[in-house]
């Protein structure tokens, strides 16, 4: 591979187009990835951003390359993109026009006000742009174009031109300068800065050759794992990305990491994807901050999942924890526990009733045909008016005896209350869980290597990474330690919930 000596020339080419431009490192570092990688660049932004002279100054990083440069209006027609009819041709019945200066001539092409594009040359634009083929009569001619530069003050309206923004792969918002930028633009000298210098630059066939050596490039678990992750956060967002979009960014990924001299894709390496899904510039943004989240992933577990997963694991410790059964006897009898408190195998007994104001109750005499008052029974006080009524006794010892015979009590029959304990596991049980959250606790190990790896290695991947922009490494650093803490709690609840199930109550075997 080539890409030692190609990363460093690309170092210096990008470094050179980006001279005397103001806060402008990251639309330069796109656009020469999106020609490198055949694709095309949309420049959203205010008028005087420099959304022009990114492109001419695109125009400089190639050999020999044609540039063509044209403003749409709503009442452009195919001719001013495309070329004017042959007189000559026409006279001869033949359809041609003439291209030479018009943007099927062009390697490189800036279209300012691009989606001012009216439905007379809409189709033409999205043919030259997807299939760089533009229609010559009956015929579809090749053209030699590069990378298609769009530029616009606005968002695009209606499905067609929505069509077109699809066919962009980078978009960029051009935002005005800043204060401290500001500053330095007025200590710009007026001098426009020399073009690269000619070894410096690229031919087409080296273009085509990094293309077809980055198509060789592997896209590891871990990339496609974020790429899952990011098309279902997108979805729930209800932001649309088509599948030919995802398709083209996989191809731009392996650019990246070809052009960086890798044989994989890297996670940093997705870091473009900011650039490469948002409909509006608000959601770039958001994009990013989702990134950001997700740096440090495993190769095999996505955090926010394992996070759901350590979660779910605690649920079942506590189920299990709290879990009770009904105590036996060493014979396998259920226990209950009687009247006194104490343990016992009935299920139920007999005692004598009391009403609601805990008065006992009591039978009338055998003789009586309801003694029992219809299951109500009869206070004491109730049961000496019918004794002073009926016989000659209803005080005295022989009342007292009466009473104190259980056979003239009114009975209630009573289930007998379980007696609960905690519940007890099986040997194979608890030694199953136990491996199981072992298995965890290896899945945090691995994600924790993973994330110190990529922080001893922060510095060199991104400083010297060709197309993330200056001044990320003190972001990714500060959220792969917020992401490796964010683990290493997890790590510490599996290790609780692994001590726990070891724990357990256990059965005797």
């Amino acid at each position: 591979m080539e890409t030692p000596n190609l990363k460093l020339r690309l170092q210096e080419l990008r470094d050179r187009l980006a001279i005397n431009l103001v806060e402008r490192e990251t639309p330069v570092r796109l656009l020469l990835l999106a020609a490198l990688a055949g694709e095309h660049v949309l420049f959203i932004g205010p008028p005087g951003t420099a959304k022009s002279e990114l492109a001419r100054r695109l125009r400089t990083a190639f050999r020999d390359a044609s540039f063509v440069e044209r403003l749409l209006t709503r009442h452009s027609t195919p001719e001013e993109l495309l070329g004017p009819l042959s007189v000559k041709a026409l006279e001869e019945d033949r359809f041609v026009r003439q291209v030479r200066g018009y943007l099927p001539s062009a390697s490189i092409a800036f279209v300012d006000q691009i989606f001012q594009a009216n439905s007379a040359v809409l189709n033409s634009l999205l043919t030259l742009i997807n299939e760089r083929e533009f229609e010559m009569g009956v015929q579809r001619v090749r053209v030699p174009l590069i990378c298609l530069v769009g530029a616009s003050t606005d968002l695009p309206e209606g499905d067609e031109l929505r069509a077109l923004n699809d066919r962009f792969l980078l978009r960029c918002y051009l935002p005005r300068l800043s204060d401290e930028g500001f500053a330095r633009l007025l200590d710009l000298p007026e001098e426009r800065p020399a073009p690269p210098p000619e070894p410096l630059r690229l031919t087409r066939e080296e273009v085509r050759r990094i293309q077809a050596e980055a198509r060789k490039v592997q896209v590891p678990d871990e990339v496609r794992t974020l790429l899952k992750g990011l098309r279902r956060y997108l979805e729930e967002k209800e932001v649309e990305v088509s599948d030919r979009r995802w398709h083209r960014i996989r191809s731009l990924l392996q650019v990246s990491a070809y052009t960086n001299g890798r044989e994989a894709v890297s996670i940093w390496d997705a870091w473009l994807l900011q650039h490469c899904v948002w409909q509006t510039p608000d959601q770039r943004e958001m994009v990013f901050e989702w990134y950001q989240k997700h740096l440090g992933a495993d190769t095999s577990v996505d955090p926010v999942r394992f996070s759901r997963l350590v979660s779910a694991w605690e649920k079942t410790y506590e189920d299990e924890r709290d879990s009770t059964w009904q105590a036996r006897d060493r014979a396998g009898k259920l226990y209950y526990r009687d009247f006194l408190g104490k343990p016992t195998t009935e299920s139920k007994g007999t005692r004598h009733k009391h009403n609601e104001d805990g008065e006992p109750l009591y039978l009338l005499p055998p003789d009586q045909r309801n003694r029992s008052n219809d299951g109500k029974g009869y206070t004491v006080s109730e049961l000496m008016q019918f004794f002073g009524y009926h016989y000659y006794f209803a005080r005295g010892d022989e009342f007292k005896a009466y009473l104190a015979n259980e056979d003239n009590w009114l009975m209630e029959e009573v289930n007998f209350e379980p007696i609960v304990e905690p519940a007890r596991y099986s040997r194979k049980h608890i030694e199953a869980r136990c491996e199981e959250t072992a298995q965890l606790l290896e899945q945090a190990d691995s994600m924790l290597a993973t994330i110190d790896a990529e922080i001893s290695e922060l510095e060199i991947l991104i400083e010297g990474h060709l197309w993330i922009s200056p001044g990320f490494t003190p972001i990714a650093q500060r959220n792969l330690l917020e992401t490796r803490e964010a683990v290493e709690d997890l790590k510490r609840r599996i290790q609780a919930i692994h001590e726990g199930f070891a724990a357990l109550p256990k059965l005797t075997e």
